[in-house]
């Protein structure tokens, strides 16, 4: 597992998301790993590959709100409400975007996408439960490399909002 302080990095290797952070000059920490193609979840994998509590790693997951784009980070362990999510951005409805569409909007393969850098700002919703923690770890735009930041510097930099939009076991932690 390599780990490099992101701070003014944006060589040879970044993606959009680690150029995104280094370009806001936000302190930030990249985290490698061997990702495994069998893996039936990208982001506990990520937090078992890393010895990371999963609490503090959280996933980038796309859905549309009354047809609209958006997008909510939510702890790996959880899932997230959808009505909450359509909540927190004012609309009324909100479906899971099918995986081939929310690639195509973000610019990253599934598993690997990352709030960050992506193609074009979406409505953001960050689950609450981030700023527990005082760093939580998000996809640094590939599968097997995450960034790690401060929650309010993850805001700031996808202009979220924060709504308690995640479900199930990592609520409350």
């Amino acid at each position: 597992m390599g780990k490099k302080n992101g701070r003014g990095h944006s060589g040879a290797g970044g993606t959009p998301a680690t150029v995104a952070a280094a370009a806001a000059g936000l302190p930030h920490t990249l985290h490698s790993y061997r990702h495994d193609p069998a893996a039936p979840s990208y982001g506990l994998e990520a937090a078992q590959a890393l010895g990371t509590d999963p609490a503090r790693v959280f996933k980038t997951l796309v859905a549309e709100v009354d047809g609209k784009p958006a997008v909510a980070v939510v702890p790996v362990a959880a899932s997230l409400g959808l009505k909450a999510l359509a909540a927190a951005v004012g609309g009324k409805r909100a479906a899971m975007a099918d995986p081939a569409d929310a690639e195509r909007i973000t610019g990253y393969v599934r598993g690997g996408i990352s709030p960050l850098g992506q193609r074009k700002r979406l409505p953001t919703v960050v689950d609450s439960s981030a700023l527990d923690h005082p760093a939580v770890l998000v996809s640094a735009g590939r599968r097997g490399l995450e960034i790690e930041l401060a929650p309010a510097d993850l805001v700031a930099l996808t202009g979220a909002v924060t709504a308690p939009v995640a479900r199930g076991a990592s609520r409350g932690v």
